[in-house]
């Protein structure tokens, strides 16, 4: 019994783990009062989270203690280690593409979304700068070369070699994907063994 009641805590920190650590969001855990729990259910238990451009608290993802209710309602039994006929007890939890709405709201604007570090697909994207007269090959070598160094230490990062592109319309092109750092490499970070680089 007690486990069991636990279990709905340990799920709740499983939420706010996600929630801080992956997605950057800072939550408060707590229970919902008798009116905003899940009909039918002992309690229910709530991560909740701050919408800054709004004002606004969202209901993040809950984990529902059902005790006996509906075990009761739908004769769910089972034979206890004494050979004994029992009901069973209940958890329910859920977690939600409302999460990824929450993380849009949090750390998107009108420039687009910043994708938390942890989560994102492409962590760092590179983009070559090359003026005119410039070692173009040396650029491209010098970016490859840092993403295959970034890649070695674990971080997930790509090279925009496009060439029908300005290197302008990339960098507003990946802002727009929520990728978190840019770095550049032009002719004079070539020329000092540097690069450049922004975080959104």
């Amino acid at each position: 019994m007690r486990s069991f009641l636990f279990q709905v805590l340990e799920i709740l920190e499983l939420y706010r783990r996600i929630y801080e650590e992956y997605l950057v969001i800072p939550v408060i855990k707590g229970k919902k009062s008798e009116m905003e729990k899940f009909a039918g259910g002992l309690y229910t238990t709530s991560v909740e989270a701050f919408i800054p451009n709004t004002g606004r608290g969202i209901q993040g993802a809950t984990s529902h203690c059902l005790g006996q209710n509906f075990a009761k309602l739908f004769e769910i039994n089972f034979e206890n280690e004494k050979g004994e006929k029992a009901m069973v007890w209940q958890n329910s939890w859920a977690y939600s593409t409302r999460t990824i709405g929450v993380m849009v709201m949090v750390h998107g604007d009108d420039k687009g979304l910043v994708m938390p570090l942890q989560v994102a697909s492409i962590q760092v994207i590179i983009v070559p700068v090359p003026y005119k007269d410039a070692d173009t090959q040396g650029i491209f070598y010098a970016c490859s070369a840092t993403s295959d160094m970034l890649s070695k230490a674990g971080i997930r990062a790509e090279v925009d070699i496009g060439e029908n592109y300005s290197p302008g319309w990339k960098y507003s092109h990946w802002e727009m994907k929520g990728v978190p750092l840019r770095i550049e490499i032009g002719p004079k970070d070539l020329a000092n063994n540097q690069v450049r680089y922004f975080v959104y």
